[in-house]
């Protein structure tokens, strides 16, 4: 089992977006995939509930909330042959919590948005992700990306800056597309969508699913295999 984390405790940086992208195309590439909701809006989970039947199948586990009449470890059972989790985190986790959510992952990733407020606040998060116990010495591995990029050069190229400058690598930069838009209002990732109308946006993925597969982290697991019930 192979478990990729969506992080940063900062709302809006489009951890759902590159979530649901990501659960597709591990889906659309036959590989058993579960998405693991962690976000009191729920909108993985609206997404995995409009997604077309006849795409790959995805997991879904709605782990904000508590499922009526079962505990929490049945509600956050994986199928036994699940060969990737991808995990979409809540905003405004407190730097107390960030150490707790990176145990729970083989590999993170760091969305940050081109704006001053967001660099700001992606700092001290890095810093404290940089020195939690499942990083420093876990062996965990943690990326960030560029996300959203708009047409304003400056900031683009500030916070392009301002990643590479940061602890982690900087492995890819993703501009801000209505095919995002597009695709979660029809259940599906980029990869799903028309690829001449997408291409751009596919083609801006290809460094960040070949540095998720590199190098991988993780065993396989047995029956009743499932992620943290906390």
């Amino acid at each position: 089992m192979h478990r990729i984390m969506l992080l940063n405790p900062k709302g809006g940086c489009g951890k759902t977006t590159i979530a649901t992208s990501l659960a597709s195309y591990y889906a659309a590439t036959g590989l058993c995939t579960a998405l693991v909701d962690y976000d009191s809006q729920g909108s993985s989970t609206r997404w995995l509930n409009v997604r077309p039947a006849e795409l790959g199948s995805i997991h879904g586990v709605a782990a904000y909330r508590n499922a009526p009449g079962v505990t929490r470890t049945w509600q956050m059972r994986l199928p036994g042959d699940v060969q990737r989790v991808v995990v979409d985190t809540a905003a405004g986790l407190s730097p107390t919590q960030v150490p707790e959510m990176a145990q729970r992952a083989d590999i993170i990733v760091v969305p940050v948005l081109p704006s001053r407020i967001d660099m700001d606040a992606a700092v001290d998060f890095l810093v404290v992700l940089e020195r939690s116990p499942a990083v420093r010495e876990g062996g965990r591995r943690v990326a960030v990306v560029a996300n959203r990029l708009r047409g304003n050069k400056r900031l683009a190229r500030e916070l392009k800056s301002f990643l590479a400058a940061q602890p982690f690598p900087f492995i890819a930069s993703l501009r801000d597309s209505s095919n995002y838009e597009r695709a979660a209002e029809l259940g599906v990732g980029i990869h799903d969508l028309d690829s001449v109308r997408s291409h751009t946006d596919r083609d801006q993925w290809r460094p960040l699913l070949a540095w998720l597969e590199s190098g991988r982290i993780g065993t396989a697991t047995g029956s009743g295999a499932q992620v943290s019930a906390s």
